[in-house]
């Protein structure tokens, strides 16, 4: 039987990686990871995700382990903000974006192989993309092929896989994919967290709301986390 084990931070992507792998595979199961995030929030929006697609879930605790100047995990630093993606884009440009944690993804992938292995499982999925390859130099496919083979080496095998179902899609396209093709994902997007300031409903400011509303205006999808926000404001 295919299993594969998916790395759910509990945003938009990464829930749109796991109802394709649901799609996919046989066994599907996830996990995600408290390392003392400023948006831990996304850690309940895992849960329920998980819950709402059938299945196992696991919350691996490693706070205070990276460091970084990331607004993410240091709280002396202020989340940039921005009024629309146009301004985004300008601001940004070919930088690495401010809430980049160094080796965060590494450190990650490690770990998930490694719970992946213990339960025979030898297929990560992750929701990275190269549509943030300026901003965030681990969504790369580059790196994600250095890491797969990292892992084999330190296994002394050849048959670990790390998959990225939404590498060469824009937000627009992952977004449609999830509405033509994946049962159930609409709704448990509208669960998802992508925030980094860690409040519901969304700031819409910081550069992963920006870049949420920009890819379902793309898509003209309305976003089903808006939806919900307006429903529960009635």
């Amino acid at each position: 039987m295919k299993k594969a084990m998916v790395v759910l931070s509990g945003g938009q992507d990464s829930t749109i990686c796991l109802f394709k792998a649901i799609k996919d595979y046989d066994i599907v199961e996830s996990i995600s990871f408290n390392y003392g995030q400023k948006h831990s929030l996304e850690l309940e929006s895992a849960k329920r995700v998980s819950e709402m697609a059938g299945v196992p879930h696991y919350i691996v605790d490693v706070p205070d382990i990276l460091k970084s100047r990331s607004p993410l995990t240091n709280p002396n630093n202020k989340l940039e903000e921005y009024h629309n993606y146009k301004e985004m884009d300008k601001i940004i440009g070919d930088r690495v974006e401010l809430t980049f944690v160094p080796m965060r993804n590494a450190f990650f992938l490690t770990l998930a192989a490694n719970y992946a292995l213990e339960k025979d499982i030898y297929t990560l999925v992750t929701g990275v993309c190269q549509e943030d390859n300026a901003n965030y130099p681990d969504c790369r496919e580059e790196f994600i092929k250095l890491q797969q083979d990292t892992i084999n080496e330190a296994l002394g095998i050849k048959n670990f896989v790390i998959e990225t179902p939404l590498m060469h899609l824009s937000k627009a396209e992952s977004i449609k994919m999830a509405y033509l093709q994946l049962k159930g994902c609409m709704e448990a997007l509208a669960y998802s967290h992508t925030c980094y300031a860690g409040c519901y409903p969304p700031c819409g400011k910081c550069h992963a709301c920006v870049l949420r509303a920009e890819g379902f205006k793309q898509a003209g999808i309305e976003d089903p986390l808006l939806v919900r926000v307006r429903e529960e404001q009635k």
